[in-house]
């Protein structure tokens, strides 16, 4: 029978830690949370690998790594209300969970979405709500938000999102270029984004966060 407590404290240790993510709320939600229980069933000896692992098309759990320093750059408070899109089964939002006050977690894939929500309930995840939408669209009935994830790439962030940001908020994306990607944070101030550069990472582009052609005449 495989061990995946000590997997997840050797993913701590070994690929959290040396990554400078070393605030405890985080630490405590990664241990605290079985992420083998949030993958198809054929993929749990790799849940706790250092990579993206694919859960649906064009649907990704993002590596632990990545995952962590994104949390580390938001600084996630108790009294925060989370939007994090692309959920997938719902590893991301079990963890913020941990942290967060509530989070609304959106999956466009009914079947991931459906299953989430089991796999979430069975893991007393209460204080997470998953809604069934496109990603772009966000929930904007639930919001405005204090904190904005995206559990995938962009190459750009619709309107409809940032508007459900409130003023003050922050959010973390890996934005992609081709095949190279970086995280940034934004913080919305007045109403416009503020972007910095936090560090590299790379994921799949999510349908709906791409780059709009311009027209050319």
């Amino acid at each position: 029978m495989t061990d995946f407590a000590s997997r997840r404290t050797m993913m701590v240790n070994n690929q959290v830690r040396p990554s400078d993510v070393t605030k405890y709320p985080i630490i405590e939600a990664l241990l605290a949370v079985e992420r083998e229980k949030f993958v198809p069933d054929g993929l749990r000896e790799a849940a706790y690998l250092g990579e993206n692992l694919t859960l649906a098309e064009g649907r990704v759990l993002l590596e632990p790594r990545n995952f962590a320093k994104m949390l580390d750059a938001l600084e996630i408070g108790n009294d925060d209300l989370v939007l994090d899109l692309g959920i997938g089964l719902g590893y991301s939002a079990a963890v913020i969970a941990q942290m967060a006050e509530a989070v609304i977690g959106v999956e466009s894939d009914e079947a991931l979405a459906a299953e989430a929500q089991a796999v979430l309930a069975e893991a007393g995840a209460d204080n997470v709500v998953v809604e069934t939408a496109e990603l772009a669209a966000g929930a904007a009935e639930h919001g405005p938000y204090d904190v904005i994830t995206i559990e995938g790439g962009v190459e750009d962030v619709p309107e409809a999102i940032i508007s459900q940001l409130k003023d003050g908020g922050r959010m973390a994306c890996i934005f992609m270029d081709g095949s190279v990607g970086t995280v940034r944070v934004g913080h919305k101030i007045d109403g416009a984004m503020s972007w910095r550069f936090s560090f590299n990472a790379a994921s799949p582009v999510i349908a709906g966060f791409e780059r709009a052609e311009a027209f050319v005449l």
